[in-house]
């Protein structure tokens, strides 16, 4: 089967598969620096993570807005998937809970600095925070709702309520490198847990 038409060039499809993966190597590469050095992370950090130029971060995302707001709705995307999944291979839905909880953790870490990258546009940051809330509390209510169903918490904790309350104890890594809000959320999970 031939892989170039009859100009010498690639097909379409092929140009369209290697952008969409090119795209999603750069959003990897800017989420894991933004953990590390925060969103006003230099360009030529997150090209270097993602093993390309500057100019293609600027092809792809032609101002830094444009490309925080990629990277929130790459890792919301990827959040909002992966929770079935974890719950299909976890050894139980508490255990599936947890390790969504340690993405969902790893996502607010990036998220924060979010609206400062962008800066008066609250409009844009309003309509990002829906976008969120819409895809990412469902999963969340899955996992509670399948770990209540197992009998490994105690109902009554509403999705909505649990992020938030993940969401409050990440607040510190902002201004504090040094501290983890991991442990506290351990905490939070073991609080969830039915005594047995």
């Amino acid at each position: 089967m031939p892989t170039t038409d009859p100009s010498g060039e690639a097909p379409a499809r092929t140009k369209r598969a290697d952008a969409l993966r090119n795209r999603q190597t750069l959003l990897d590469a800017a989420a894991a620096v933004f953990v590390t050095s925060g969103v006003d992370a230099p360009i030529r950090e997150i090209a270097a993570s993602a093993g390309v130029g500057v100019g293609t971060i600027y092809r792809h995302f032609p101002t830094r807005a444009d490309l925080v707001v990629a990277v929130y709705r790459h890792q919301v995307e990827a959040c909002a998937e992966v929770g079935p999944t974890l719950l299909a291979g976890a050894d139980s839905p508490f255990a599936a809970l947890r390790q969504w909880v340690d993405l969902f953790v790893d996502f607010l870490v990036t998220k924060h600095g979010l609206a400062n990258a962008l800066q008066s546009d609250s409009s844009g940051f309003d309509a990002l925070h829906t976008y969120f809330i819409d895809r990412l509390v469902p999963v969340c209510a899955q996992l509670l709702d399948a770990a209540v169903d197992a009998g490994e918490i105690n109902p009554g904790t509403h999705a909505l309520e649990l992020m938030r309350g993940i969401g409050n104890l990440c607040i510190g890594r902002d201004s504090d490198p040094r501290y983890d809000p991991r442990r506290l959320v351990d905490l939070l999970l073991r609080g969830l847990q039915r005594l047995r």
